[in-house]
């Protein structure tokens, strides 16, 4: 894990489940070369959870809240944190 990764935690709310919304930002961020994963939430948010270099986590964040999405994103609260842990991959869960 490189000392310039940063985490993205990112809570998505409105009608993000169901529609593919999860595979759509696994993608995303696959493309960007970020490591994490998209759950599903009880409460119907989407948990996304990105590691990477800044700039990349900031291009995805920008993707979550921006028109192109499956489904309909109300709204992305996110939190940024050091990468405390390796995650491979980019999974939905």
């Amino acid at each position: 894990m490189s000392a310039a990764e940063v985490r993205l935690t990112a809570w998505v709310h409105g009608r993000v489940q169901g529609v593919g919304f999860r595979w759509w930002t696994r993608c995303r961020a696959l493309e960007l070369g970020l490591t994490g994963y998209a759950a599903n939430q009880a409460d119907g948010r989407v948990l996304v959870i990105a590691q990477g270099p800044r700039e990349s986590g900031e291009e995805l964040l920008r993707l979550l809240q921006g028109d192109a999405t499956p489904g309909r994103v109300d709204n992305v609260v996110a939190a940024w944190s050091e990468a405390s842990e390796r995650i491979a991959g980019f999974s939905e869960r």
